[in-house]
């Protein structure tokens, strides 16, 4: 008997098939400004194209004809992309599409959780059945983790977790630990942490605080840490200690060093990404992170801010990554809804069938 885990979560800078996005729609996503954008989509899609394919669930015929001519306008070409008639209600699909894993024989398997909207939005029923039309439109196999205590669906989202596909995730006690948007009442640090091993191949959960200031989901990951390599780590810093995210950067600075000094978690090289400046609109503080960014074959699309910090993110990215292009897309508008790149777009993993 093995003790090997069955599934494991590839990192997201390993080969994908595809790229999986919806294309918006939602105007109380982004009030006033849903006209434009479409065409920050068709930017970042003419980016990803260039890699791997692209595939687009949109909401219904006009969402599709919509779509068509501004990838068209964006000299997009057909056989880079494919447009699904899938409708959603929302656009993140890292949060409402299922995870992708491998299976012991090396094909991919979608880990479908339950999607509650965040626990916190009325209008999620669509969007929770994204995973059965990706299985469908795919072929792929498609799973549901159920919760060992109460048989229950477990509510879980893509945002927040990160994995360097050897063993170890990057999560928020904020997300899952704390009383506020509680996705799964009565799972516990360790109920987590088994979930993580059974269905995404987790030896060790590396547990951060709190997520970036504006984060509607209450805490992911994806906002404030990732990995870029087995054993490398970027975090976002705020240095300025009258900002809201000083206090809690630096928290998760000292939890990843504390990880760090675990023989069977570390070493960990820990590299420091700033902040852009607040990014405030109608009053609110929107959750700018370059940290959302987006890791795709040959490229990383990573959301910039017209600020001084954008040079510094985008050439930290290129030295740590530099077997890809880095690339930054003004993402102003975009955080407007709320995420960035990173929210938006979920990889579907190319298989990884030994060669006979």
């Amino acid at each position: 008997m093995t003790s090997d885990p069955i599934y494991r979560m590839p990192a997201e800078w390993e080969p994908h098939r595809a790229t999986w996005i919806a294309w918006p729609h939602h105007e109380p996503d982004w009030p006033g400004k849903l006209a434009a954008i479409p065409w920050v989509y068709a930017e970042i899609t003419r980016v990803l194209a260039e890699h791997e394919p692209v595939e687009i669930l949109c909401q219904d015929g006009a969402v599709v004809e919509g779509a068509r001519v501004a990838l068209e306008a964006h000299g997009i070409g057909r056989d880079r992309i494919t447009l699904h008639r899938v409708p959603t209600d929302r656009v993140w699909l890292r949060d409402s599409a299922p995870t992708c894993v491998i299976d012991s024989a090396g094909d991919v398997v979608l880990v479908n959780w339950a999607f509650n909207g965040w626990a916190k939005y009325p209008n999620w029923e669509q969007d929770a059945r994204v995973g059965t039309a990706m299985a469908r439109l795919t072929a792929l196999g498609r799973l549901e983790p159920t919760r060992s205590d109460t048989g229950e669906p477990v509510v879980l989202e893509g945002g927040g977790i990160d994995v360097n596909g050897a063993g170890l995730l990057l999560v928020t006690d904020e997300w899952l630990l704390s009383d506020v948007q509680v996705r799964n009442p009565g799972l516990r640090r360790d109920d987590y942490e088994r979930i993580f091993a059974e269905w995404l191949g987790v030896r060790r959960t590396i547990w951060l605080g709190e997520g970036c200031v504006g984060d509607d989901t209450h805490g992911h990951v994806d906002d404030v840490a990732r990995f870029v390599s087995r054993d490398t780590v970027v975090v976002g810093v705020e240095d300025d200690p009258a900002d809201e995210n000083h206090a809690r950067s630096l928290d998760n600075v000292r939890r990843l060093e504390a990880a760090s000094a675990q023989p069977d978690i570390g070493p960990l090289r820990i590299v420091r990404i700033p902040y852009p400046r607040p990014v405030i609109m109608d009053g609110m503080r929107l959750p700018a992170s370059y940290l959302n960014f987006y890791i795709a074959n040959g490229v990383v699309l990573v959301p910039t801010f017209n600020d001084p910090n954008d040079r510094t993110a985008l050439n930290i990215l290129a030295e740590l990554m530099g077997d890809r292009q880095v690339v930054g897309i003004h993402a102003v508008d975009l955080v407007w809804g709320l995420g960035t790149i990173h929210c938006l777009t979920q990889q579907e993993p190319a298989p990884q069938r030994e060669s006979t």
